[in-house]
């Protein structure tokens, strides 16, 4: 992998898709992408229609646009999905959400006073379990570009990653995302169905939604063409390191690790809020929220799988986003599932005060796409 050394003024000084008479979409795009990402893509569906907007480019050192709908990593979109099928499950009675997690996964979670009699299935949906965050353990493996090439090829099996987060006590039971909390939905679905997240989540929403750029590659590395190619930058004003290829312990599981398309990703928020995934009773479980801390993005409440972001101009809608080394994802839309927006940009940065600021850009177009 070929480290690529390149300023932030040479990222920004990338010519957009778009010229003269380019819509509000294509200029917030244009905006967000000159705080230092290579490229970005949005995709709004409304009743009136489609708008798409790219912006930058697809690989450093060369002029290609990003393409137009691109397979790309969703990241934790995939909770989103995984909740939805854990409802489905509970609407059929094979389940409950009130279940402690130490009838489906007995001796699973303990130890470090960690307990599985504690800890509910809606809990672990809910992100408010306690339990700790394993990938807090895996990020300072990746504290390099060297560690990143090193350690993406290396791959952690679901129960290593709970045996990582069961060597730390648990928090207090109030909202704290937790990567584990959907590694061990997965472990609950495979109790309950014989088999793991992916094929109830192939045979339950991608198949009936007709989601045919939708995939799960589970420990397989590699983004299919077409896809714009995604950077890390680990230090501020430092190098972008291309990071296209995932890592394997972070990126293959039912926390992280779908495949998909903006195009794909809007079918599905629309078919789920508008009640086509699940009965009105789960449907209304899932959109129960818990308060979450203040953040960048706007959103101010965490229900099963799913964020609330209230609209300056009026109601609200259903979110969740997703992020790698060196991407970023979030899929969007309002309470009746009429309009809908995902928004992708193909790189990170380690430094907060930049990554708040992108997260400021981006939910000033979102609002503005979601509201105009």
């Amino acid at each position: 992998m070929v480290l690529l050394v390149v300023e932030a003024l040479l990222v920004t000084s990338t010519p957009a898709v778009a010229g003269p008479g380019q819509t509000q979409l294509q200029r917030d795009l244009d905006a967000l992408r000159e705080l230092g990402i290579t490229g970005a893509l949005a995709r709004l569906e409304t009743t009136e229609g489609v708008q798409t907007a790219r912006s930058g480019v697809a690989e450093l050192d060369t002029a290609r646009p990003v393409p137009g709908n691109p397979l790309l990593r969703a990241g934790s979109v995939t909770k989103t999905f995984v909740a939805t099928v854990v409802l489905q499950l509970a609407a059929e009675g094979r389940l409950s959400l009130s279940d402690p997690v130490e009838r489906w996964l007995p001796g699973v979670v303990a130890g470090n006073g960690n307990d599985g009699r504690r800890v509910t299935v809606r809990q672990l949906l809910q992100q408010t379990s306690g339990l700790y965050d394993y990938a807090y353990d895996i990020y300072p493996t990746l504290s390099t570009p060297e560690d990143y090439r090193r350690e993406r090829w290396r791959v952690a099996h679901p129960d290593e990653l709970i045996a990582l987060a069961m060597r730390h006590a648990p928090a207090d039971q109030v909202w704290a995302y937790s990567n584990t909390n959907y590694v061990l939905a997965d472990m609950s679905i495979n109790s309950v169905t014989g088999h793991d997240w992916t094929t109830e989540v192939r045979e339950q929403i991608i198949a009936p939604l007709r989601l045919r750029r939708t995939t799960m590659p589970g420990t397989w590395p590699f983004l299919p063409s077409p896809h714009a190619h995604n950077y890390q930058q680990w230090t501020s004003g430092g190098p972008l390191v291309d990071t296209t290829i995932a890592v394997r312990a972070l990126d293959s599981g039912a926390d992280g690790s779908i495949i998909s398309t903006a195009e794909d990703l809007n079918t599905f928020i629309t078919a789920l809020v508008g009640g086509r995934l699940l009965p009105a009773a789960q449907l209304a479980d899932m959109q129960i929220l818990v308060d979450t801390p203040p953040d960048p993005r706007g959103h101010t409440g965490y229900g099963l799988g799913l964020y609330y972001h209230p609209l300056p101009c009026g109601g609200g809608s259903w979110t969740h986003g997703g992020h790698g080394l060196g991407y970023n994802v979030e899929v969007t839309a309002t309470d009746d599932g009429a309009t809908r927006l995902t928004v992708a940009e193909f790189s990170r940065s380690f430094d907060p005060a930049t990554e708040d600021a992108r997260a400021a850009a981006r939910r000033t177009l979102i609002e503005r796409a979601m509201c105009d």
